[in-house]
């Protein structure tokens, strides 16, 4: 399978920043306490269906790996950036942590308690998303539980030529509407059970949602 075209600006992108974004990235228990408890709300779901092993895709530097394993969870993380992950391990060196494509998972099918998809979909053009919802559904067990948190809009396309550190990048954010992303979801086979919608306070603009998803049994 041909590599997306997008996917090579956002991999030379989070390389380049990647030393910067882990000294300013807010770490897990420097977030508002809704965005804690969804977390955790996660975690206990997880738990109470059994466990098992939980993937957090576009993981990055790991923080959020790393805080699900403190939540009891068997958590791996996956991120697209090579020098993401090389931050990863040498920072949690108890975790696993492998280089990745949420485009297409070298996950078994069917072998995830759960998903978590935190902030990392939005540089996903929306017409590549049913390919990543899929594999979504492909990976989670029968009961799985997905949790996809982000910027919403109204459709627009957000593109930046400077990011952490004020280091140039060359990467596109789409912040489509709630409605869209549960309609993608349940396209391709998930059942959404929960939305968090998070209005825009203070220095934060855009508002975000949080849709808490399962595969059916």
């Amino acid at each position: 399978m041909t590599e997306p075209s997008y996917l090579t600006a956002v991999r030379e992108s989070y390389d380049t920043v990647a030393a910067d974004y882990l000294k300013q990235v807010k770490r897990p228990a420097e977030l508002d306490p809704l965005s804690r408890s969804l977390l955790t709300a996660f975690a206990e779901a997880v738990r109470e269906g059994g466990g098992g092993p939980v993937a957090d895709l576009g993981c990055g530097p790991g923080l959020v790996t790393a805080h699900l394993a403190g939540l009891g969870l068997s958590a791996f993380g996956v991120d697209l950036s090579p020098r993401m992950i090389e931050l990863a391990r040498r920072t949690h060196p108890g975790l696993t942590f492998t280089v990745g494509s949420m485009t297409a998972l070298d996950i078994e099918d069917g072998s995830l308690a759960g998903i978590l998809a935190y902030y990392s979909t939005h540089h996903t053009p929306p017409d590549l998303l049913p390919l990543v919802y899929g594999e979504f559904h492909r990976t989670l067990r029968p009961g799985g539980l997905l949790m996809l948190a982000g910027h919403v809009g109204a459709g627009e396309c957000v593109r930046r030529a400077q990011a952490y550190g004020g280091h140039p990048v060359s990467y596109e954010s789409h912040r489509l509407p709630p409605d869209q992303l549960v309609e993608l979801l349940e396209q391709a086979g998930l059942t959404v059970t929960a939305r968090v919608l998070q209005e825009p306070e203070g220095t934060r603009r855009p508002q975000i949602a949080t849709l808490l998803c399962r595969r059916p049994l």
